[in-house]
């Protein structure tokens, strides 16, 4: 995680500058890449269901000092009710793959957001060759991850992604893939989507 961050920071940041932005990171975790948009500028929301995770991240953010992020233990689709519309940009990175409802996730991140802001998934793929490279690669022959960390049946299509966000009435502005080398242990973002995968998506501002 820590050498994907800058990758997916960068990409971000390219196309939504976060410098002054009220942003929300769904799925937060240990808060490495809120902390890292925080650092960027923008007023950070952490949010996780794990209040392990949020412990992790909320002493990061002491011992680093960072400005302008702050964490919670609420769902995406609670803090939806409570404050539709309150953020520039919403990052839900990671997360769709564990949940059993990716479909859900994306509408509350789609009522999150501003009109005219952006939100941005990354997931992994559904079919053979991401079997092999994310569970068989990842988790059992380079140990990368805990084994059982996915479930093949849970990964998400991009053409299943791109129908959930239409349903929300988020556009698709562009996507990536993101590759790894094993040998070098190198990431790098390539128009490779077939395991790995970002999106990036647009609320229409109002009247448009």
């Amino acid at each position: 995680m820590h050498q994907i961050n800058p990758l997916r920071l960068e990409w971000i940041n390219g196309l939504a500058p976060l410098a002054g932005q009220r942003v929300l990171d769904v799925g937060c975790g240990g808060g490495i890449l809120a902390d890292a948009m925080a650092r960027k500028g923008a007023e950070v929301l952490g949010i996780d269901l794990s209040s392990k995770s949020l412990k992790v991240a909320q002493l990061h953010a002491l011992e680093a000092q960072t400005p302008g992020v702050a964490y919670r233990e609420v769902s995406a689709e609670a803090l939806a009710a409570e404050q539709a519309g309150s953020f520039d940009v919403v990052t839900c990175m990671e997360m769709l793959e564990h949940v059993p409802d990716p479909a859900s996730i994306v509408r509350a991140c789609a009522t999150l957001v501003k009109p005219g802001g952006w939100v941005f998934f990354s997931t992994l793929n559904r079919n053979p060759k991401s079997f092999l490279f994310a569970i068989v690669g990842a988790e059992y022959v380079l140990n990368l991850l805990p084994r059982g960390t996915h479930e093949y049946a849970k990964m998400v299509r991009p053409s299943e992604l791109a129908g959930h966000c239409r349903s929300a009435g988020l556009d698709l502005q562009g996507t990536r893939g993101m590759q790894y080398n094993p040998l070098t242990r190198h990431y790098w973002l390539s128009s490779d989507t077939s395991v790995n995968y970002l999106f990036a998506t647009r609320k229409a501002a109002v009247g448009a």
